[in-house]
Order: C-alpha cells, then structure tokens, then sequence
C-alpha cells in the first residue's frame, strides 16, 4: 500500500522555485530541492518525476504567474504609454533580495540560450502572448497619440521587452532601486510620440 504524500504538492511546487530562481538549473543540486522543498528523494520522483521535470514545471509555473502580473499592470492604466511605464517599473522589486533575484526566465535563457527545445517552446508560448497584448497597447497608444508613430507596433512591442530583459539582468547584477526605476522611466518616454 502505497503511504499518503506528507506534503502539499504546491507548497513544495513554490519552494523549487525559489531555489531554481536564485540557483539556475546547473547550480541547483537534488539535495537543494530535497532541502527546501522539505520532502524525501522518493517523494520528489513520485510527485515531480526528476530534477529536470521539476525545473520545466518550476519555470512554466512562475512565468505564468510573473506573466499574469505584467499582463495586468499593462492594461491597468486607462493610458497605453502609461500601462507601458507600469509594466516595466513594476518588473523592479523593492525588496533588494528579490529585485537581486532578477527573472527566473531571463536567467533560464542565459543559462540554456536556444540549446533545449522544451526551454524554447515554453518561453515562446509565454513571449507570444506578451508580445501580443504589448503590441495592441502600443497600437492603442499611437491611435490616441501617445506614442511614436514612426515605430511599427511591432518594433515598438521588441523594444519593450528587450528592455525587459535587460532592466531583470541589471537588477540580478545587483541595479540600484531607484537606478533601475530612472531607466525604466527613460525606456517609457523614448515611445512617447513627439
């Protein structure tokens, strides 16, 4: 007979995450996970199967959570410039143990690059759907005037989450608060239609 789980498969779920977050995949050792997640080695295979499909599950589940989070900060304000801004200040946590944290993503794409084909799919289906609703923001934006009309939506869209990107890898190098929020400001205005 097989014994019950002694562990809430969800709370387990969020303690690897925080460990592949702030170790990456390669730095993250079984016994971490065992560690953190506060269960047996048997327990981890027969709930998460092996590390790898723990960290695939670990990474789908905290892109669709951050993903939820942009998602909402950018169509929030009634302005697109101004759902822009909040999109990409709000990617800068105050708290300088999370903010030093950068984006679990970004950190996979630094580890891995273009070299895992899962890693690939995974982030192209989360980069799509972003990609998308910032594109009909910035629509939006130059349909009411706010934002540049020499930039194609689509430039515009990359633009931003290129400096997604950067503004996550300048917060894991360990960006100031108020440095970081300054750049973000900056990116915002460059959109703004002239």
């Amino acid at each position: 007979m097989v014994r019950p789980r002694q562990f809430i498969r969800e709370e387990a779920l969020q303690k690897a995450i925080e460990v592949f977050w702030a170790k990456g995949f390669a730095g993250t050792s079984t016994d971490d996970l065992l560690e953190a997640m506060g269960i047996g080695r048997q327990s981890l295979y027969n709930a998460f199967g092996d590390k790898r499909k723990l960290y695939l599950e670990a990474l789908e589940a905290y892109q669709q959570r951050v993903t939820s989070e942009h998602l909402g900060r950018l169509a929030n304000p009634s302005s697109p410039l101004e759902g822009i801004g909040a999109l990409l200040t709000g990617l800068i946590a105050e708290d300088e143990r999370i903010r030093n944290l950068g984006c679990m993503g970004v950190g996979s794409v630094g580890e891995f690059g273009v070299t895992d084909s899962e890693l690939m799919v995974l982030r192209g289906r989360i980069s799509s759907v972003l990609g998308a609703k910032i594109t009909e923001r910035i629509s939006a934006g130059q349909a009411q005037g706010e934002i540049d009309l020499m930039l194609t939506p689509e430039q515009a869209s990359a633009y931003v989450q290129v400096m997604m990107s950067g503004l996550q890898i300048a917060a894991r190098s360990g960006g100031g608060l108020e440095e970081l929020r300054a750049t973000a400001r900056v990116a915002t205005e460059r959109l703004r239609a002239k």
